[in-house]
């Protein structure tokens, strides 16, 4: 099942306690069922147009978990299952941050991605100096985030951004999150963990206590006998 976690905040989904708020609740209680997450911004403006700097005005919330876009952004790349997010219109400063935490971006061509905070004398502060270069060449992320300027999803594609650029969101989601959701949810798990942890620094030993974690796997024995057996496999939940 491929869960949908909407960012709400009209009008143009500036996010605040009541988005991060949301973020916390939804990825802490997945059910067992959830095998992918997308996220996504209400309306037809924006998946967030940034931060709601005025939002975040004490260290915790009320029920004592870290307030602003870092510590939820960290949560999202420690979900155990892919999280996509699904972009259209604006997708700046803040809301940037958030979908650069996903494993996966798709977004529709009229998109415009970018930092804005350095025209207000500020600096993306939710992560984005650290995941834009690595995602990106270091020297694109500079101006990126030096220059405050826009740019369209297809630059953003070309520069590895965002993956997918699409004429439709429910059409992308279809294309591209359902073949995820299908997958075992043990591995992709695995898989998830080890891509985090060997991000900048590589180890073998990872990678290969990370795979026989999956052959020992009731889902790795469940495919390989799948496939042998010319089924389809019947993956266990988690």
């Amino acid at each position: 099942m491929i869960k949908t976690v909407w960012l709400d905040n009209p009008p143009v989904n500036a996010v605040n306690r009541g988005i991060t708020d949301t973020l916390w609740k939804e990825l802490e209680s997945l059910a067992s069922d959830v095998h992918a997450v997308v996220l996504r911004g209400r309306g037809e403006r924006a998946f967030s147009a940034g931060a709601d700097i005025g939002g975040f005005v004490s260290a915790e919330d009320g029920d004592g978990r870290p307030a602003g876009i870092q510590p939820v952004a960290d949560l999202i790349e420690r979900t155990p299952v892919p999280v996509v997010a699904a972009i259209h219109g604006y997708c700046l400063g803040g809301g940037l941050e958030i979908a650069l935490a996903c494993d996966l971006r798709i977004a529709t061509r009229d998109a415009q991605l970018g930092f804005p905070e350095v025209n207000l004398g500020l600096l993306p502060g939710g992560g984005g100096t650290q995941r834009a270069p690595r995602l990106i060449s270091p020297g694109r992320a500079r101006w990126l985030i030096m220059s405050g300027e826009r740019i369209p999803a297809a630059t953003a594609e070309a520069w590895g951004l965002v993956e997918f650029v699409v004429d439709d969101l429910e059409e992308g989601i279809a294309r591209y999150v359902e073949p995820l959701a299908k997958q075992s949810p043990h591995a992709l798990g695995r898989i998830k963990a080890l891509l985090n942890e060997t991000r900048d620094a590589r180890s073998g030993e990872s990678e290969f206590e990370a795979f026989a974690a999956c052959l020992s796997s009731d889902d790795g024995q469940e495919g390989v006998a799948a496939f042998l057996e010319k089924r389809e496999a019947r993956w266990s939940e988690r």
